[in-house]
C-alpha cells in the first residue's frame, strides 16, 4: 500500500452532496501506512454532516476493494466549515454561514425551530450563535432561561462590545435582555432597523460557524434591514401544515425568491406535523392537515428539510427554558436532528453551487 495507491481509490469516493469525489475536493490528509493499517482523515465540510457514516463506509470499502483486502482501515474526522461570503472580513467578519429563519405568519414555531436548530448544531460540535432579531415580541430569552440577565461589555477600544450570553453551549443575543419586560417596544421602523444594525455591528459573536437569525414573522423592515446589513447565506422558512399558514408562507418565499434580493432559501421545515400522544406511540393524528409544507415545498420547488411533530414537552422545555434539544427526549430530538442535518446540507450545496454571500443593495 502506498499514498498514491490510496489517494486512487478515494478519488472513487464521491462526496454524496456536492457530487465530486474527496481526492478532487481536497478532503483527505494525514494518510498513514502500517503495514496493513491504513488511516487517514476526512475533512468535512461541516461538524453537523449527517453522512458521515455513509462517507465512512465507502472510504474503508474502496481501500479493500481497491487496494488491499486485508487492509485494517481507520477513518478519522475533521471539519472545515463551508463558507462562499464575498469579502468576510467586513461585517460579523468570523462568522463563516448566516442563516434568516422566516414566517409569513406568527404563531407557526418558528422561534422554536430556531432555538432548537441552533442547539441540534452545536451538539455536533459546530459553534453557534443566535439573534432574536424578532423585536416586538422577542423569545429567545426565555427559551434559553436567561431572562432578567444582562449582557456584559467589552472595551475594544473605539467604542464597547456587548458580549451575547452562552447558554447550553448557544451565543445568545435578544432585545429581551436589553429592556425591561413589561415594557412594550413602540419603535417606529426606523428605530427597529437601528437595533438591528447594533446587533451586529456592536456585539462581539466572535468566530461561528453559524449564526442563526430568529426573525420576526410576515415580511418587512427588519427582513430589508437584516440582508441590507449582513450577508445572509440563506434563509429557512418555517410553517404548519394548516392552508392559513401556508398562504402567508407562500408570501415568505415569494419575497427572497425576487431577484433584487439574491437570497436563496435553503428549504423549508413543516412544524406540528402531527401529534402522537405518549400512551399510543404508533398513531399519529394530523390536527393542522397533512403534509401542506411537503407539498408547498413541491410546489416551489424548494428543498423540504422535515416535519417536526406537536408534542407537549416542547412547549414545556420553551417555557420552562430548557429546549426539548437538552432534554431527554430522544425521539423528539431524532426530528430536529435530522431537520438540522439536511439544513447543512443545504448550507453546503448552497455555498458549492451558488453565487458568493454578500450585502444586498435593495432600492425600496
Amino acid at each position: 500500500m502506498t499514498n498514491e495507491a490510496i489517494l486512487k481509490a478515494l478519488s472513487n469516493v464521491q462526496e454524496p452532496d456536492l457530487g465530486k469525489d474527496l481526492v478532487t475536493l481536497n478532503m483527505i490528509k494525514d494518510i498513514v501506512i502500517e503495514g496493513n493499517n491504513v488511516s487517514f482523515t476526512v475533512i468535512l465540510t461541516t461538524p453537523a454532516c449527517p453522512m458521515k457514516d455513509m462517507i465512512m463506509n465507502a472510504c474503508i470499502n474502496a481501500v479493500k476493494l481497491l487496494v488491499n483486502k486485508e487492509a485494517v482501515v481507520t477513518v478519522n474526522f475533521t471539519s472545515n466549515t463551508s463558507s462562499n461570503r464575498l469579502d468576510p472580513k467586513t461585517v460579523l467578519g468570523g462568522v463563516k454561514n448566516i442563516i434568516a429563519v422566516v414566517s409569513g405568519k406568527g404563531g407557526v414555531g418558528k422561534s422554536t425551530v430556531s432555538a432548537n436548530l441552533a442547539l441540534a448544531l452545536a451538539e455536533s460540535g459546530a459553534k453557534v450563535g443566535l439573534m432574536d432579531a424578532d423585536i416586538y415580541g422577542p423569545s429567545q430569552h426565555i427559551m434559553f432561561g436567561i431572562r432578567g440577565e444582562r449582557p456584559l461589555m467589552k472595551d475594544n477600544g473605539a467604542k464597547g462590545l456587548i458580549l451575547p450570553i452562552e447558554k447550553f453551549g448557544i451565543k445568545v443575543m435578544s432585545i429581551g435582555l436589553l429592556i425591561d419586560e413589561k415594557q412594550a417596544v413602540v419603535w417606529r421602523g426606523p428605530m427597529v432597523s437601528s437595533a438591528i444594525r447594533q446587533f451586529v455591528s456592536d456585539v462581539d459573536w466572535g468566530e461561528l460557524d453559524y449564526l442563526i437569525i430568529d426573525m420576526p414573522p410576515g415580511t418587512g423592515d427588519i427582513h430589508l434591514t437584516i440582508v441590507q446589513s449582513v450577508p445572509v447565506t440563506g434563509v429557512i422558512v418555517v410553517t404548519t401544515p394548516q392552508l392559513v399558514a401556508l398562504a402567508d408562507a407562500k408570501k415568505g418565499i415569494a419575497m427572497f425568491g425576487q431577484a433584487q434580493l439574491k437570497v436563496p432559501v435553503i428549504g423549508l421545515v413543516e412544524n406540528m406535523s402531527y401529534f402522537t400522544p405518549t400512551e399510543l406511540p404508533d398513531n399519529k393524528y394530523y390536527i393542522f392537515g397533512k403534509n401542506g409544507g411537503l407539498q408547498l415545498a413541491e410546489e416551489f420547488d424548494i428543498p423540504f428539510l422535515g416535519q417536526i411533530p406537536l408534542v407537549q414537552n416542547i412547549r414545556e422545555g420553551g417555557d420552562n427554558g430548557e429546549p426539548i434539544m437538552t432534554s431527554a427526549d430522544e425521539i423528539t430530538k431524532k426530528a430536529f436532528r435530522e431537520f438540522a442535518g439536511n439544513a447543512v446540507r443545504g448550507i453546503a450545496m448552497r455555498n458549492a453551487n451558488l453565487p458568493t454571500t454578500e450585502i444586498q443593495e435593495i432600492l425600496v
